[in-house]
This record gives C-alpha cells, sequence and structure tokens, in this order.
C-alpha cells in the first residue's frame, strides 16, 4: 500500500545520556512502525562510531564531526522516505542545531526527543560499564559527568525513562509521529 504516511520520511533524534535508553527504544519503535510497512533505519551512534567515524575521538570538535555525519545520513534518508531514527548521545546543543538546520533546508521533518532519564538513573543502569569505569578513575569525558550534556531547549517530546516501560516511551514516539502524519 502506498500513503503519504508510508513513503514520508522523518528523523526522530533521541538525545539523552549514556544509558539512558535510547537505543532500547530506538529499536523498540522501529519494531512497531516496520510491523505497519514503514520503511525504518536505526542509525545507532555506537555503531556508526565504529564504522562512518572510525578514528574520531571525543573531543567538542569530533563530536560535533560524528553528530554531523549521522545527522547527514539520517537527512538523506528521511529525504528519500525512510524514517531515521537516530539514538545518539549529542551532547551539544548547536550540533544537534545544525541537524536541525540540514533537515529544514531541504524540508525533511525532524523532531528531537530527549531521553531525560536522570544521571542517577543512567549509572545504576550503566549498560557498558562507562558510569563504574568513570569512578574507579578510568575513564574521563563521561558525558553527563564529567564532560557537559546540554539537554534541549525545545524538544518535541521529553521521555522520563525513569517512569517509563521502553515500549511506553516507544509509543510516545509513535503517538508523535501519527499526529503528524507519519505513523
Amino acid at each position: 500500500m502506498t500513503t503519504t504516511s508510508r513513503t514520508q520520511g522523518a528523523t526522530v533524534w533521541l538525545t539523552g545520556l549514556p544509558s539512558a535508553g535510547k537505543t532500547t527504544i530506538a529499536r523498540t519503535l522501529a519494531g512497531r512502525l516496520r510491523s505497519e510497512g514503514h520503511r525504518v533505519e536505526v542509525l545507532d551512534g555506537d555503531e556508526i562510531r565504529r564504522f562512518l567515524s572510525a578514528g574520531l575521538g571525543f573531543s567538542r570538535e569530533d563530536r560535533n564531526t560524528n553528530v554531523q555525519r549521522i545527522g547527514l545520513v539520517a537527512e538523506v534518508l528521511a529525504r528519500n522516505g525512510v524514517l531515521a531514527v537516530v539514538p545518539v548521545i549529542a551532547p551539544y546543543a548547536d550540533s544537534r542545531e545544525a541537524v536541525r538546520k540540514r533537515h529544514d533546508a531541504s524540508g525533511t521533518p525532524y523532531f528531537e526527543v530527549h531521553v531525560a532519564t536522570p544521571v542517577e538513573v543512567c549509572s545504576e543502569r550503566d549498560v557498558k560499564g562507562l558510569y563504574a569505569r568513570q569512578a574507579a578513575g578510568q575513564l574521563k569525558g563521561l558525558t553527563g559527568v564529567d564532560d557537559p550534556y546540554e539537554p534541549p531547549a525545545d524538544p518535541a517530546l521529553v521521555l522520563p525513562t525513569q517512569s517509563q516501560t521502553p515500549e511506553e516511551s516507544a509509543d510516545a514516539v509513535h503517538a508523535l509521529l501519527a499526529a503528524r502524519g507519519l505513523a
């Protein structure tokens, strides 16, 4: 079936601290969207960093370069009818704003979603052991702990994952897309 909602792409940018739940929400949302017949790509920050951004470090400049590369890929996919779901820390507001502007310039829908999990909850989850390594002095520059994270000033949606299941968070993003005729 070909309908406007099935051919119009968009980017859903999930930003938040490490272990906030971005990738879990992205995969849950993507599964639901695929089951509805949408073309979906998840551009996971960790996977992209290993391939498209291999060799970049974690300086502000390198983080910006990484975000811009992911933003370009997301915009191209979305412009071509794919729902690009992007779980990426993207700690700096100006980097995310540049991605938004790229989407605006091409008339491509872009939704910044703040996965607003408190650092204490992220530290308890510690999916990759980053918080434990930082606490042990083995890691410096952990976003939200000893490196900055600039929360979105005006996100399309805020997900308080400490009080929602991943399915509830994905449902909220799906509702956002549905309200815009994209899901």
